[in-house]
């Protein structure tokens, strides 16, 4: 993506990727760090022109368009250009060609950017790959959740992507380690979900009877019930994608995610922060979907990043070292 000026009309070519998309829309993602206020304002004026002709918000660009965008004077460079304050994150590759691109997000590193965030993972891998016309997310993930994440290379391929989530056709399972006990082999989980936004702002998802349907499918991979803190890794399988699902199902139940600081056990996260130094035990472990072209049925598999490890084999040498001082 190239850099626009601040003090000269910008000319924009639209490619074969980015027709179809409403002109609005367009601008949102080149304008990156320009308030939407001012976008629709530079339409609504007519200093934003294609082919020469004054068009509305509603207008959807085609292939070969030629689009006017004058002096972004208040405007930021877009992200995709900037320079992150931060160093950047390294994605390992798990799957490319010429329509999808996944990757292992690393923990810590939100998927876009935001609020208090320079650069997430879709403007570094933007600003990574400028020959790319075009790189969106196919969904998200929560920023301390590390895994599997898909992006799509074409707009066919993103609504396709689009379309099999909403019809409960991608497979994606998690690992999680929670806290307490865990005795069934499997569970199925239907608690509907409700969001809701604090004073401060901060979004918070709760489980209620006026919310959406949401359905998880939890299997024990592995207990560690004898520890002063016992502990359970899970395997979750999403039916259906709401925002935390996995996260506040499994606090509902009783068992809340291991560092988990929205929906987790506040006092025994500190206890666990101390001694194995560790984020949220949540990764999107492995992920079942059709590839938009082909029809080829595609399996990712995300290993477990070192961090993950280290509190398993922590919580295996543990058992261990309290079994033997029982013997």
């Amino acid at each position: 993506m190239k850099q626009l000026s601040k003090e000269t009309v910008n000319w924009l070519e639209v490619g074969a990727e980015e027709s179809g998309q409403r002109i609005d829309n367009y601008l949102i993602r080149w304008l990156k760090g320009v308030p939407k206020s001012h976008i629709y304002r530079i339409l609504r004026s007519g200093e934003v022109r294609v082919n020469k002709g004054r068009i509305g918000p509603d207008y959807r660009v085609r292939d070969g368009d030629r689009v006017r965008v004058p002096p972004i004077r208040t405007a930021q460079l877009p992200r995709a250009v900037q320079t992150s304050t931060g160093p950047r994150a390294q994605f390992d590759t798990l799957y490319e060609d010429a329509t999808l691109l996944v990757i292992n997000k690393p923990p810590g590193l939100a998927v876009h950017g935001g609020s208090g965030i320079s650069l997430g993972a879709i403007e570094q891998l933007r600003a990574a790959r400028p020959q790319s016309k075009f790189l969106e997310l196919a969904h998200r993930l929560d920023r301390d959740t590390s895994g599997v994440l898909m992006l799509a290379k074409k707009r066919s391929a993103l609504l396709h992507l689009h379309e099999q989530l909403r019809e409960g056709r991608v497979q994606k399972r998690y690992l999680a380690l929670v806290l307490g006990h865990w005795h069934e082999a499997k569970r199925a989980v239907k608690a509907p979900l409700q969001k809701h936004l604090l004073a401060n702002g901060e979004r918070r998802v709760t489980v209620s009877e006026q919310g959406q349907s949401a359905h998880t499918i939890f299997r024990l991979r592995k207990s560690w019930a004898q520890l002063p803190v016992p502990c359970s890794l899970l395997e979750a399988e999403l039916k259906t994608g709401r925002t935390h699902q996995i996260r506040v199902h499994l606090a509902h139940l009783g068992f809340p995610i291991a560092g988990d600081d929205k929906y987790g056990d506040f006092k025994i996260n500190k206890t666990l922060k101390k001694q194995l130094h560790s984020r949220m035990f949540l990764h999107a472990h492995h992920t079942v979907v059709t590839h938009p072209d082909s029809g080829e049925t595609l399996r990712f598999e995300a290993p477990l990043g070192a961090d993950l490890q280290a509190v398993l084999a922590h919580l295996d040498a543990q058992q261990q070292r309290d079994h033997a001082e029982a013997i």
